[in-house]
C-alpha cells in the first residue's frame, strides 16, 4: 500500500488497523471500540490563541532577521541575494512552516515524537536537535555581545563615538560621531570608524590577534554570557505557560524600535546609494549556486523551520486553532522583518561608505556576524540628541529578541525530552541545558568567535538542516502522502487544501531542496581562515549530525516482526496505531471521519469528468 493510500494509521494489505506487535487487523470501527481510556495525560496548552501567535513572531521573527539577514544580504552581494530570498521564502519557507505548524497543533507532539507518522524516520527529529543545540549556543553568544554593548551604552559619550589612540595601529580612525578630533591621516593605511574598530579590539579582541591565535574567552563576555544563561533558565523553567506571557513583549517592542531607528537611519547622507545596493538585484547572480544555498539557509534562520520550535509550539495549541491564519500572518510579518533589517542596515553602509568616500561597500566593512555590531553602533553615535537613550533602546531590542528566538529553540528541545521521557523533570532538564549552554558558548566569546561561529554554521546548521529539510518532506509528505495530509487539515481546520500547497509539499519544494544541496556540496565556499584540517573535521560534524537518520531506520525495522524484510521496511513507513488526535472524544471523531472520508476531487479531474459526459451526450444526440 502507498503512502498516499494510507487511512493515518498502521495498516496491513487488507485495511486494518493492526497493533504494532503484528495483531491481528482491526477495523476502523473496532478501534473506535476500544477507545476507552486517554492514552495519557493531555500536554499543558497556552492560555490564548494569541500567546501561541505571539511566541511564533518571538520564535520566527527574531536575530534571522536583524542580526544575521543583514550580514549574510551583505556577504552575497546585497541586492543579488534579495531575489532568490524572496522566492525561496514563497516556495520553500511558506510550505514548510505551514506543514509544521499543522504536523504539530494534529499530532500534539514535539518535534522527535512527531514522527510517529513514520518511525522509520524518527532520526530526522534527533538530527534537526544537533542543529538546534549549536544555534542555541551561538544565539546566546550572541546575546551577550548585545548585553556588552547594552551595559556600554551607559556610558557618556558612547565609547564606540570617537577613536581611541589604541585601536589606530595600522588604521586610520573615523570617529563615528563626527565630533570630536580625528587622528592624523596617513593615506597609505585603511579607513576604519570607530565603531567598527571598538567592536574588533574592545569587545571581541579580534583586532589584536595576530595568524594563527586563537584567543581566550573575554571575561566580560563571559559575565554576560552567565547572566543570559542564568535568565533564561530561570524563564525556562516556569514552562510553556510563563513564556507565553513574556512573548507579548518579546514579540512586540522590537518593531517600536526597529521602525524608529530606521525612520532616522534612511535620512543619513549616502544612506541612498546603500538602500540602491540592497534593491538593486544583480541577474548573474542567480546562476550562483552559493547564493541560493545561502538563501534557502537564512530562510530556515528567519522563520526558525526545521529546527523543530514550530512543531514544539503549535503541539500546545488547541486542535482547532486557526494556524493557517497564523502561519500567513507570521510568515508576511517575517518577510517585512527581514526587509526593514536589510534597508536599514544598508542605508547605514551607504552612509559609512560616503565618509569614507568608497564605492565599493566591502572594503567599507568587513562581511561576517559581527556586521550588526558595527553598522548600528556607527549610526547610534550619529543621534544628536540623547543618543545613549536610542542606544539603549536599541541594544535592548536585541536582547529581547535573541531571547524570543533562543527561549523558543530551547524549549522544542525540551518538548522533544519530555514527549520520549515524561517523567524527567523539567527543572532538572534546564538547568543541565543551560550550564552545557554556558560551558560551550565560551567557545564563540573568544577573539575568534566570530571564525568559529561561521565554521559551525557552516557545517553543523546549514547543510543538516538543508538535508533534514529533504527527510522531513519526504516523511510527510510521501511517506504519509499528501492525501492524508490534506484530510486531516480538513477535519482540524475545516478547509479544503489548494493545489499551490500540494504541488509545493510533494514537488516543487523538495526538488527545490535536492538541487541546492547538490550544487551547493559540490560548489559552496567554505568559512574563510580556517585550515584544511578543521574543514575536514566539519565534514565530519555534518555527517556525524546526519547518522541518527539511518540508525533510528535501522532499530523501526528491526521492531518489526513481518516475515520478510521488505514488509518491515513498509510498516515501520507507515504511522503508529495511536497516531492522531490527543484528546480521547475528538480522535474518535477523527477516526469515523476517515471512515467516510473522500477526497477532493481536483479541478483538472473535474473538468475530464465534465468534458467526457459532454462528449458522451454529443455522440448520443448525434
Amino acid at each position: 500500500m502507498s503512502g498516499t493510500d494510507n487511512p493515518g494509521f498502521v495498516t496491513s494489505d487488507d485495511g486494518g488497523l493492526p497493533a504494532q506487535n503484528g495483531a491481528k487487523p482491526t477495523s476502523p470501527s473496532a478501534q473506535l471500540e476500544k477507545l476507552e481510556k486517554p492514552p495519557a495525560a493531555e500536554r499543558e496548552k497556552w492560555d490564548k490563541g494569541v500567546e501561541f501567535l505571539m511566541s511564533c513572531i518571538a520564535l520566527s521573527v527574531g536575530l534571522g532577521n536583524v542580526w544575521k539577514f543583514p550580514s549574510t544580504a551583505f556577504r552575497n552581494g546585497g541586492g543579488a541575494f534579495v531575489i532568490p530570498y524572496l522566492i525561496v521564502l514563497l516556495v520553500v519557507g511558506r510550505p514548510i512552516y505551514y506543514l509544521e505548524m499543522m504536523m504539530g497543533q494534529f499530532s500534539s507532539r514535539g518535534s522527535v515524537k512527531v514522527y510517529d507518522v513514520s518511525p522509520i524516520m524518527r532520526g530526522i527529529g534527533i538530527a534537526q536537535m544537533v542543529s538546534i543545540c549549536v544555534v542555541i549556543v551561538y544565539y546566546a553568544a550572541t546575546i551577550a555581545t548585545a548585553i556588552r554593548f547594552f551595559v556600554a551604552s551607559f556610558g557618556s559619550p558612547l565609547p564606540w563615538a570617537s577613536c581611541d589612540v589604541s585601536w589606530t595601529g595600522g588604521f586610520n580612525c573615523v570617529n563615528s560621531s563626527n565630533t570630536g578630533p580625528t587622528p592624523a591621516f596617513n593615506n597609505s593605511l585603511p579607513v576604519k570608524t570607530s565603531a567598527e574598530l571598538y567592536y574588533t579590539h574592545s569587545v571581541t579582541g579580534e583586532g589584536l590577534l595576530t595568524a594563527g591565535e586563537f584567543g581566550v574567552p573575554d571575561w566580560k563576555l563571559t559575565l554576560c554570557l552567565l547572566f543570559i544563561w542564568v535568565a533564561m533558565t530561570i524563564m525556562m523553567v516556569k514552562g510553556i505557560r510563563g513564556s507565553g506571557k513574556v512573548a507579548y513583549f518579546l514579540a512586540l517592542f522590537p518593531y517600536v524600535v526597529l521602525i524608529s531607528f530606521a525612520i532616522y537611519a534612511f535620512t543619513l547622507e549616502g544612506a541612498g546609494q546603500g538602500l540602491k545596493y540592497f534593491i538593486t538585484p544583480d541577474w548573474d547572480q542567480l546562476l550562483n549556486a552559493d547564493v541560493w544555498k545561502e538563501a534557502v539557509s537564512q530562510c530556515f534562520f528567519s522563520l526558525s523551520i526545521c529546527f523543530g520550535g514550530v512543531i514544539a509550539f503549535s503541539s500546545y495549541n488547541n486542535f482547532s486553532n486557526n494556524i493557517y491564519r497564523d502561519a500567513m500572518i507570521i510568515s508576511w510579518l517575517d518577510t517585512f522583518t527581514s526587509l526593514l533589517s536589510g534597508a536599514l542596515v544598508f542605508s547605514i553602509i551607504g552612509h559609512l561608505g560616503h565618509l569614507t568616500n568608497e564605492t565599493d561597500y566591502t572594503k567599507v566593512v568587513k562581511p561576517g556576524s559581527g556586521l550588526t555590531f558595527i553598522t548600528y553602533p556607527d549610526a547610534l553615535a550619529k543621534f544628536e540628541h540623547v543618543p545613549n537613550l536610542f542606544a539603549l533602546l536599541f541594544f535592548f531590542m536585541l536582547l529581547t529578541l535573541g531571547v524570543g528566538s533562543c527561549t523558543g529553540l530551547i524549549n522544542s528541545v525540551l518538548t522533544a525530552l519530555h514527549d520520549s521521557t515524561p517523567r524527567l523533570k523539567s527543572w532538572k532538564t534546564v538547568v543541565t541545558i543551560g550550564v552545557l549552554g554556558f560551558a560551550l558558548g565560551l567557545l564563540f566569546v573568544t577573539p575568534s568567535g566570530s571564525k568559529m561561529l561561521d565554521y559551525f554554521d557552516y557545517y553543523g546548521v546549514q547543510f543538516v538542516t538543508l538535508t533534514s529539510a529533504i527527510f522531513e518532506l519526504f516523511a510527510f509528505c510521501w511517506l504519509y502522502g499528501i492525501r492524508n495530509l490534506t484530510r486531516d487539515i480538513q477535519f482540524m481546520l475545516k478547509r479544503r487544501t489548494g493545489f499551490l500547497w500540494r504541488f509545493c509539499w510533494k514537488l516543487l519544494t523538495p526538488a527545490m531542496l535536492i538541487v541546492v544541496l547538490i550544487i551547493g556540496l559540490v560548489k559552496s565556499q567554505r568559512p574563510q581562515g580556517i585550515d584544511d584540517v578543521y574543514h575536514v573535521l566539519g565534514w565530519c560534524i555534518y555527517v556525524g549530525a546526519l547518522v541518527p537518520i539511518p540508525v533510528w531506520a535501522w532499530f523501526a525495522i528491526r521492531k518489526r516482526n513481518e516475515s520478510s524484510l521488505k514488509k518491515r521496511i513498509v510498516a515501520a513507513s507507515k504511522p503508529l496505531s495511536d497516531w492522531g488526535p490527543e484528546s480521547l472524544e475528538v480522535r474518535k471523531q477523527y477516526l469515523e471521519f476517515c471512515s467516510n472520508y473522500q477526497p477532493m476531487e481536483s479541478r483538472w479531474t473535474r473538468l475530464r469528468r465534465v468534458l467526457h459526459r459532454n462528449d458522451k451526450t454529443y455522440r448520443v444526440s448525434v
